[in-house]
């Protein structure tokens, strides 16, 4: 049987990395919920046995060394808990997701790209601030002009979002793939329906 695994891992070896785990920090929440706090599942055995981590759910899977068998774990909480970040970093990333994946001017979804609010031509500067969401065609439309001159309204005004409300936002995404035994820690906090 030993054989028969390691033949199979070997003809597909990326059966194995379809088990990621769900990193929790030790209050038993995400380190982070977009993109959602997973780690392969070599890097969470490896921390268990490094003892950084306990386990709480596992796959069926099951991995083995010469010595060893475990099953591969599918929730992971960290021993030590990560303060979490308080500034939050301007990036492309981070803009998509302050503004929802939308359009600020249209609410289209998809093939976005950002723009100053006040052109950079008209002395705007690149700031949470003055720079939003949008789409290639409002983009274009509005071009150097302003709001006012293009006829167009944003559908909230631009503000640096807190941290937390980003991780909050975050929650409204989840990625294509969620395992069933991660469910319980992913939204442990949501409102429950009377």
């Amino acid at each position: 049987m030993d054989g028969d695994f390691r033949t199979e891992f070997v003809r597909e070896p990326s059966a194995l990395r379809q088990h990621p785990a769900l990193v929790l920090n030790a209050d038993y929440r995400p380190l982070s919920y977009y993109p959602l706090s997973l780690w392969p599942w070599q890097d969470a055995v490896k921390a268990v046995y490094l003892d950084r981590v306990d386990i709480v759910a596992e796959y069926e899977s099951t991995v083995r060394s010469p010595s060893t068998e475990i099953r591969i774990p599918s929730v992971i909480v960290l021993k030590d808990y990560v303060k979490p970040q308080k500034r939050v970093a301007f990036t492309r990333f981070n803009l998509f997701l302050r503004d929802e994946f939308r359009c600020q001017y249209c609410g289209s979804k998809g093939d976005l790209t950002f723009d100053h609010v006040i052109p950079r031509a008209r002395g705007g500067i690149t700031s949470w601030e003055n720079v939003v969401a949008a789409c290639s065609r409002c983009n274009l439309r509005k071009g150097s002009k302003s709001l006012r001159q293009a006829g167009m309204s944003l559908y909230k005004p631009p503000r640096a979002p807190e941290a937390e409300q980003l991780r909050n936002m975050g929650r409204k995404f989840p990625p294509n793939y969620l395992h069933d035994s991660w469910l319980d820690f992913l939204y442990w906090d949501a409102e429950l329906e009377a």
